[in-house]
């Protein structure tokens, strides 16, 4: 039986959720789901935007048809081809083969690639800035590459003042019921899923996001409809004001990040006192051991606080394998403008403090603050360093 929401009075949600998927993109976690937003807006012409994965391909069909209520869909406006937003265009098209689908160049490209859709089919290549005009609204086509794609593009409606965002303002999490943000609670039950949304997945392209926001700066937007998570028609400014503050790799709050590695118990202590230092020096202080939590989750920590701390045991002459691959996908997520921290532990040869530096060096922006070295166990010596280590924090906090 079809689920369809009502945006406006001539826009419908005619997407699905999934509550089964335990990895997307066999990467992150997603504990409540994640949800496949597809959009229909009945004007003279109907205009489909993007469709679903195929997991939930066929309650798609059934809202798409109820919302349709018998008439052709006249366009499919691709604005990004990744699997989990495309995969039902063949069913699409079975259903409706008198259907244009609407695309950029580069979309066209993946669409061949992914696809083996007829040559005859009617299609529709756009550019930066072109306009269609269904009767009463004017789709203005804004290219978008790299957010976080090369094809992605999105679409503006002149007349209504929607933007149609594509993944961008996105999150994860299923939509239980509601559709609008300003229906629940966004900041205290939603927020840090849109944030380790955007950080993981489109957080390595922040230059790409901030010429998008240029390219849209002059336009009155008065909602968001992105292909996850709730749309935006009210107070857009609590999800436009992270995104602007991500992309620039400025932190949230000030704060330290503390990730640590351990095999026996030592490196935690070490971060555990230091954290308690911090505390009593009034500054806020997260611990993550990174060997039980997900990557996913420290990397949206990263993007919010302003200080880190990465404290690694040495492993095999080098550093341990769960801190190594978290510092490996923080790279990748070209985190930048942080203020950086190390501690090694090394009970016969300490190398991990030395190399996890020459993997953030890489990053733009890091300032190194110092460092703690650890032969086993932290002893009263390095108390000492600990508490000049705090120090050295406290201070970089109040310059």
């Amino acid at each position: 039986m079809h689920c369809i929401k009502q945006i406006t009075n001539n826009l419908l949600w005619v997407g699905a959720n999934d509550r089964r998927l335990a990895m997307f993109e066999g990467v992150y976690s997603v504990p409540d789901g994640v949800s496949y937003n597809a959009y229909l807006l009945l004007d003279e012409k109907t205009v489909l935007f993007d469709t679903v994965d195929k997991a939930v391909r066929d309650r798609f069909l059934e809202n798409l048809e109820e919302g349709l209520k018998g008439r052709p869909l006249d366009y499919l406006v691709l604005q990004h081809i990744e699997p989990d937003h495309s995969a039902a265009i063949a069913d699409v098209i079975a259903r409706h083969p008198g259907v244009t689908l609407v695309m950029n160049r580069k979309s066209a490209d993946f669409v061949s690639q992914f696809f083996n859709i007829d040559n005859n089919i009617k299609t529709k290549i756009v550019a930066e800035g072109d306009i269609l005009t269904t009767g009463a609204h004017k789709l203005k086509f804004i290219m978008a590459p790299m957010v976080h794609w090369p094809e992605v593009m999105v679409t503006y409606d002149e007349a209504s003042h929607m933007l149609f965002s594509a993944d961008a303002f996105g999150s994860f999490g299923a939509l239980n019921g509601a559709i609008f943000a300003d229906e629940v609670d966004f900041k205290a039950d939603y927020f840090s899923e849109a944030r380790r949304y955007y950080t993981n997945i489109v957080g390595k392209y922040g230059p790409q996001v901030q010429a998008l926001f240029k390219k849209t700066e002059s336009l009155i937007i008065d909602m968001i409809c992105p292909l996850h998570g709730f749309v935006w028609r009210k107070n857009l400014q609590e999800i436009i004001n992270p995104y602007a503050l991500w992309s620039a790799y400025q932190p949230e709050e000030k704060g330290v990040m503390i990730a640590y590695a351990s095999v026996y118990g030592n490196t935690e202590n070490a971060a555990e006192i230091l954290a308690s230092r911090l505390w009593d020096a009034d500054i806020k202080a997260v611990m993550y051991d990174v060997s039980v939590t997900p990557a996913s989750d420290i990397i949206s920590a990263a993007f919010r606080w302003s200080h880190f701390v990465f404290a690694s045991t040495t492993y095999n002459a080098g550093i341990f394998v769960t801190m190594e691959a978290l510092l490996s996908d923080l790279v990748a997520h070209n985190i930048q403008n942080r203020a950086v921290a190390l501690i090694e532990n090394g009970s016969w040869h300490a190398t991990s403090g030395k190399l996890m530096r020459q993997m953030l060096e890489k990053c733009k922006g890091i300032r190194f603050l110092g460092d703690v070295s650890i032969k086993s166990a932290v002893k009263p010596d390095k108390l000492a360093e600990i508490n000049a280590l705090t120090a050295d924090i406290v201070k970089d906090f109040t310059s």
